[in-house]
């Protein structure tokens, strides 16, 4: 199997079943994409690597991303990824934003503001939007917007969903004014504390993601919704998460919500289906 795809394959993430349905060539092109975030953000979560050794890495990746650009890279994946830059014309700023939301992460353990945190969504989630786009296609300008939104959208959902798995790894994403407004604190995030102010904090949180998708829904252009189905699935499977953990009252410390793989492909599937339909 191609590395890529292997890759995407493995991850079982989302991403994976909203682009699976997409045509042969684009669903390539989004495997190595893909699978190129993947790695990346691996070198920042692989926990037996001190934070100078993980900086030194993504420092090495970006080196051998800028070789990749003319063919020199040692490792394949840049290689083909710089091809599929150059067929699908994606701008090469929003890999290297990538890396630099790579090296917050080295770099910020905790967020003291609610700008702090949608700069560090834009630099990790919403430039795999502005990659992915120019994929699917579009005619819009209002679509980099819509990429922009969704994908800060995404990663807040996914800081709640992970908000104790990240703090076992001493990173607090929720923005420390937030906690101050809710009295909560990083000691009580750090001890799993389940109660009314995090509740409430994370219903807080929960309605600056839904204000994203709002916001993100604006910007689409109907002209540009069929050839963005795959990131309309990715939408939807994030909202249902979204809707999970408020219906679990947001209680991660003692449940694992997430969306799962038979919702993803239903989800997936009936965007699809809805889109080759209605458009």
């Amino acid at each position: 199997m191609d590395e890529a795809k292997e890759i995407a394959k493995k991850s079982k993430s989302s991403f994976y079943y909203a682009f699976n349905l997409l045509p042969e060539s684009k669903r390539d092109a989004m495997n190595t994409v893909y699978a190129f975030c993947r790695e990346t953000d691996d070198i920042v979560d692989e926990n037996s690597f001190s934070d100078d050794q993980k900086w030194d890495k993504l420092t090495k990746w970006r080196i051998e991303l800028e070789k990749a650009l003319y063919g020199n890279s040692d490792y394949n994946l840049l290689n083909k990824l710089s091809k599929i830059i150059q067929q699908f014309n994606i701008p090469l700023e929003p890999f290297f934003e990538l890396i630099k939301g790579m090296e917050m992460d080295i770099q910020k353990k905790t967020y003291l503001t609610t700008e702090d945190l949608v700069q560090y969504c834009y630099r990790v989630a919403s430039t795999v939007g502005l990659m992915c786009i120019e994929i699917f296609g579009y005619k819009n300008k209002s679509t980099r917007d819509y990429a922009i939104n969704l994908g800060v959208a995404l990663q807040l959902t996914n800081i709640m969903r992970d908000v104790k798995k990240d703090a076992d790894f001493g990173r607090i994403y929720l923005p420390k004014n937030d906690m101050e407004k809710f009295n909560y604190s990083e000691t009580d995030l750090m001890n799993n504390i389940y109660n009314p102010n995090f509740i409430e904090l994370m219903k807080y949180e929960g309605e600056r993601a839904e204000y994203y998708f709002n916001k993100a829904n604006s910007n689409l252009d109907l002209e540009d919704k069929p050839a963005l189905f795959a990131a309309r699935a990715m939408q939807h499977i994030y909202y249902k998460l979204l809707q999970k953990l408020h219906a679990e009252k947001y209680d991660v410390f003692n449940n694992k919500i997430n969306v799962s793989k038979f919702d993803k492909t239903a989800i997936a599937v009936g965007v699809w289906a809805k889109y080759r339909l209605v458009y």
